[in-house]
């Protein structure tokens, strides 16, 4: 019975990434950094430990609690939405700590276990706004490109250990926190001279009708992590297939 170590399992994708694997007789890891936010199933094969993926020494003692894994998500990540003139430094150091130092420094730290093994699959759920750029986004999506990169140049390196790793790029979806997360970081990151462009860009994304469900996400994470044919990347939900067929 092989297990998976999935990061941000209070809710949206996480939650149901973690649900799907516990669905078909995994044995899940599911970190938070609070673990009583989480409404995760009961059952025998989870455990719920405390992480946060900014803090070296929160990662170590995860790892030593998880202890061998088959399977790395790299899921955790927050939001923000702003002008990038009007976005706050410490906003975009924030984003990139968690979204891109945060999965590089987990995946450090197990990438040793997954060689010693010669086996071992990561997998980095990231954005489609990586694959179509939108306006209001550019350090969040700065700071998702960034894990786009380092997954396909790591690929490369730890192939020769069969290891595999691999990217899930959802669309916009109403069942995560990304609006939640967000708000914090939006006091003054839409400047006057921004308003009216901001609200044709709000206005055009309410219309839209095609969007990403949790369980897209879990089915391409499950997809990466079971068919060893699987692609590099991999679109998540309506919005991010129709967005990589224009790619």
């Amino acid at each position: 019975m092989k297990t998976v170590l999935i990061t941000g399992c209070s809710s949206g994708f996480g939650l149901e990434i973690a649900r799907y694997f516990l669905e078909r007789d995994w044995n899940v890891v599911a970190t938070m950094r609070r673990p009583a936010d989480g409404i995760l199933p009961s059952s025998p094969r989870l455990r719920v430990i405390p992480l946060d993926v900014t803090d070296p020494d929160s990662i170590e003692r995860a790892l030593a609690a998880a202890g061998p894994i088959d399977v790395l998500v790299n899921n955790a990540g927050i939001g923000a939405l702003g002008a990038l003139e009007g976005t706050a430094m410490s906003t975009v150091r924030t984003l990139f700590e968690t979204n891109a130092l945060g999965p590089i420094a987990l995946t450090q730290a197990v990438l040793p276990q997954f060689r010693l093994r010669q086996a071992g699959v990561i997998v980095n759920v990231t954005s489609s706004v990586t694959l179509l750029p939108l306006p209001l986004l550019s350090a969040y999506t700065a700071s998702k490109a960034a894990v786009n990169a380092f997954t396909e140049s790591l690929a490369l390196e730890v192939a020769q250990f069969n290891v595999r790793c691999h990217l899930v790029l959802p669309g916009r979806s109403p069942e995560t926190r990304f609006g939640e997360n967000a708000r914090p970081h939006m006091d003054g990151a839409i400047p006057d001279a921004y308003a009216s462009f901001a609200k044709q860009v709000f206005d055009g994304r309410a219309q839209s009708t095609a969007v990403t469900h949790a369980a897209d996400v879990a089915e391409a994470v499950w997809q990466a992590v079971t068919d060893p044919a699987a692609p590099m990347r991999i679109p998540a939900g309506a919005d991010a297939v129709a967005i990589a067929g224009l790619r």
